[in-house]
């Protein structure tokens, strides 16, 4: 058998915060055994790998990259004499691991990884770094001895990237992945196409990108305040993915355990489609891509107007010849199985409106819009079934009937998910309850107001199978963020982050390990490996939660902290330094008058997060 050795040195020493290590993995192994002792590393420790064995060879430049962010040089001297990091290929596949899970084990003779394929060994590299200290170069390491039995809950653990809103360059969306590997997630759904710009290249229809990938550049939050593009006003804001830029990221990805789903979003959500080709809508007038301006009226029940045409013509044969154009290129570009085609928030007033379309829909025996979406979808799954692919669409392509292979990804709650798993469909979870990370994460006196409150606790309870459905017909969940008010990557991590790790671990881990509090004092040691890699994350769970209760006699304020060990101070009296003020133990009445009421968490009396600062006339607003 052919070895490749590779080396490290490191100092010997022993840290009890090592032993600690291994229960502040996320997401949380299946299993995890631990032993008196630890592995030092004293002298060389060299990486055991099977150059006939291609699984194993793919792991060597992720080793190497591993050794080198230890801060120390790797040797190319042979020694297999001692302790060795091995991996060890299953010759009989353990069906129990199955592609992804792994066996880890550190003991006296080194660290062994035991799989049946790359993604087990991918994955138990992630764990390993966990084990490591956050800042390897101001530590001694020593590694506790422990046995991990590891594997995923569910095959599909994604997280969504909208770059329509906003354009990610290709080292953005690399940097995206690199972070989410290390946590376990395995699929990127990339959501290429909206009313806001038109991503990737399509070179059998150059207007996508020459036209659709571009808008008036507008600055502040999407809505009323962005004014429509003027007469005669560039647009420059924007950009688009090449065929080979496209290639390089599932070529990234793939060497990190990660599927790449693209999402091409029709029939509605096509502005910047008819920007680029406005025959391709009902009344075929000049359209333009959206800058984020408001061109719909919603009503607070769901149901919405577009005053501004952005949806496809369903009985127009041009436009199933554009869809088998774009979708014969995107087979092309990626290798995955699936091809996400969105389906969601159509509104279909225009076709109601078209007397072309409803002579269509009379001639054809198409009942109501509702099966013209139906008509829609089926053929597009014809043409996407045709490149040898299979069909996913949000919750709303359930409207009317859907073609048997359709796959759905419920969006709208756990609803829809819930009617296509009892109709044999294959569903993928992630619903807004518990999996939008573009919704405002902590409080909103200190974090950006959007529609709805996500907290990590909130997401933490993500739940992908529901009471009364077959287990089997869930493929897993996926966490979206869409990036209406998300302008750059370091935002874009600061909303992912700590969310998606609660994302993660209900994705993993078995649902009867999960513990909220124990997660929490796992974040918490996360925050500093985030910051040691100097990105900026949420830490809203070390700012108190406030809740007002309306009751007869006033107003009553409750404070909770979400982190052990933490107390809460206030202030009512417009009162300075906190570490002074209140201690809080009970709920109480909130008094008369004008004044903010202040409140910060401490630790050892020193304060750990930020400080609220509300008006008391808005705290009278939350009551319930």
């Amino acid at each position: 058998m052919a070895r490749k050795y590779l080396f490290l040195i490191l100092c010997i020493g022993v840290c009890s915060q090592n032993r600690l290590q291994s229960q502040n993995i996320i997401p949380q192994p299946v299993s995890i055994a631990t032993e008196n002792g630890s592995l030092g590393f004293d002298s060389n420790l060299p990486v055991i790998l099977d150059d006939n064995d291609q699984e194993q060879k793919r792991m060597e430049p992720h080793i190497t990259n591993l050794y080198e962010s230890l801060g120390v040089k790797v040797l190319s001297s042979p020694n297999a004499n001692g302790a060795a990091l091995r991996l060890i290929n299953n010759k009989q596949a353990n069906t129990k691991l199955g592609n992804e899970g792994y066996l880890l084990d550190i003991n006296s003779m080194g660290i062994s990884i035991s799989a049946n394929a790359f993604g087990g060994y991918f994955n138990a590299l992630q764990t390993l770094k966990q084990l490591l200290p956050v800042n390897p170069s101001n530590n001694r390491i020593a590694l506790p001895f422990l046995s991990i039995e590891d594997y995923p809950r569910f095959g599909w653990r994604g997280l969504m990237l909208d770059v329509s809103r906003h354009f990610f360059s290709v080292e953005d969306v690399k940097r995206y992945i690199n972070q989410m590997v290390q946590y376990k997630f395995n699929v990127f759904h990339w959501h290429l196409t909206d009313d806001e710009g038109w991503r990737i290249e399509i070179k059998s229809l150059p207007k996508l990108t020459s036209v659709g990938a571009w808008r008036v550049e507008r600055i502040g939050s999407f809505g009323e305040g962005r004014v429509f593009p003027k007469p005669g006003e560039k647009a420059t804001y924007g950009g688009f993915y090449t065929h080979e830029q496209i290639k390089d990221v599932i070529a990234y990805a793939k060497e990190r355990n990660v599927t790449v789903v693209p999402e091409i979003d029709m029939p509605g959500h096509c502005m910047a489609v008819l920007a680029a080709y406005p025959e391709l809508s009902v009344n075929k007038t000049p359209k333009f891509v959206n800058p984020g301006s408001k061109f719909s009226e919603w009503y607070g029940d769901g149901t919405f107007k577009m005053l501004i045409e952005n949806t496809l013509d369903p009985t127009n044969e041009k436009v199933y010849e554009f869809a088998e154009k774009v979708m014969t290129e995107v087979a092309t570009l990626f290798p995955g199985e699936y091809i996400h085609m969105g389906g969601d928030e159509c509104y279909k007033g225009y076709w109601e409106e078209s007397k072309d379309v409803q002579a269509f829909m009379k001639k054809n025996k198409i009942k109501d819009v509702h099966d013209l979406q139906s008509y829609f979808v089926k053929r597009i799954e014809k043409i996407v079934k045709a490149k040898g692919k299979k069909l996913i669409g949000w919750d709303e392509i359930l409207e009317g009937e859907l073609p048997s292979d359709a796959t759905v990804m419920s969006w709208r709650g756990m609803k829809g998910g819930i009617e296509a798993a009892h109709k044999g469909h294959k569903v993928v979870m992630s619903p807004t309850t518990f999996a939008y990370l573009d919704y405002t994460q902590g409080d909103r006196s200190v974090e950006t107001n959007i529609y709805a409150d996500l907290s990590l606790e909130k997401s933490y309870e993500f739940e992908p199978v529901p009471d009364g459905v077959n287990p089997s017909l869930i493929l897993g969940g996926q966490a979206n963020l869409w990036t209406e008010a998300i302008p750059h990557l370091d935002y874009a991590m600061y909303m992912t982050y700590p969310r998606a790790l609660a994302t993660s671990e209900s994705l993993w881990t078995p649902a009867s390990s999960k513990n909220w509090k124990k997660f929490v004092h796992r974040v918490e040691h996360h925050f500093d490996r985030f910051d040691n890699q100097q990105t900026t994350i949420c830490k809203a769970i070390y700012d108190p939660v406030i809740q007002v209760k309306k009751k007869e006699d006033g107003n009553y304020l409750s404070l909770k902290s979400d982190v052990e060990g933490a107390e809460i101070r206030y202030s009512t009296d417009n009162t300075y330094p906190l570490e002074r003020a209140a201690l809080y133990n009970t709920e109480f009445r909130l008094p008369e008058g004008k004044y903010l009421l202040r409140t910060q968490l401490f630790r050892q009396g020193k304060p750990i997060g930020r400080m609220l600062t509300i008006p008391i006339d808005e705290l009278i607003k939350r009551a319930k």
